[in-house]
């Protein structure tokens, strides 16, 4: 979808005028710290600002630096991280923490195909740490700038696919840096413009092909992996058959869940007691 200079540059004008009416103050934005940057990214991936918030400064205050978070412990990292879901991401943040401590002298690369390469880390995020670490010009697409693209270039359109979305977004970025906007203020407008039409209007990122909607989390897998994952976290070694019990979770699926834990790296059997890995 190619469109004319005069169309981009009204689309950028309103979007300019939203962010400044609609700017929202987080803690992660009074800095350019590629590394607090990084975390703030990771955190907000499939997580709601609002949860952040309360997670993010402890965070910080525990593994204040890349070569801090590198040296922690997986009990400690996902002691900090516990109750704000996901729990993959925490380790991803630790094992590129120390890629980068090693291979980098701890500082996260400039480019978003290095930092593609590690762990936990996609396009949105790696343009993400590009814009607003950096302040460097990114094609930055995730929900919220997918929602005020939908809004204002494809108001009458439904199963809009993102490679369209990425196409105009380019073509925007590109008109953005000959206006000399800068990268980081761009982003945040189009992220705060976002977040308020996703509260103007019933889901509006239901018309992207993408769009899925979640599925209910009491009851599921995922809240079992969560509860019995902060039951090991709390204590100095337990059965699975006293897991089990303790939830009222079948033995079998606990076993399952268990071992699925070990594998990715987040706990560990020793001696028949499960426990947090080292």
């Amino acid at each position: 979808m190619t469109q004319t200079d005069s169309c981009i540059d009204a689309f950028i004008d309103t979007v300019v005028a939203q962010g400044r009416t609609l700017y929202r103050d987080f803690a992660w934005r009074r800095t350019s710290d590629p590394y607090a940057v990084l975390v703030s990214e990771v955190m907000l991936q499939q997580t709601q600002t609002v949860r952040v918030e309360r997670y993010y400064d402890a965070w910080m205050h525990h593994f204040p630096t890349i070569d801090a978070l590198a040296a922690a412990s997986t009990a400690d990292v996902l002691a900090v991280w516990q109750g704000l879901g996901y729990n993959r991401r925490a380790l991803a943040l630790k094992r590129t923490a120390s890629l980068v401590t090693e291979e980098y002298d701890g500082i996260l690369p400039e480019s978003i195909a290095e930092l593609q390469t590690l762990p936990g880390i996609g396009a949105a995020t790696a343009a993400g740490v590009l814009a607003f670490a950096y302040n460097r010009p990114a094609v930055y697409l995730e929900t919220n700038v997918r929602t005020v693209l939908l809004h204002e270039c494809f108001p009458d359109e439904d199963e809009v696919n993102d490679r369209e979305l990425r196409e105009l977004l380019t073509q925007v970025c590109e008109r953005v840096e000959a206006r000399g906007i800068e990268a980081r203020s761009w982003n945040y407008a189009l992220l705060d413009y976002g977040a308020y039409l996703k509260k103007a209007y019933p889901n509006p990122s239901r018309r992207s092909k993408h769009h899925s909607r979640q599925s209910p989390y009491e009851g599921s897998r995922r809240q079992k992996r969560a509860r019995l994952l902060e039951a090991i976290l709390a204590s100095t070694g337990e059965r699975s058959e006293a897991l089990a019990e303790l939830h009222g979770y079948d033995h079998e699926l606990t076993e399952s869940i268990l071992n699925d834990l070990a594998s990715e790296g987040f706990i560990r059997c020793s001696n028949g007691f499960w426990e947090a890995s080292a």
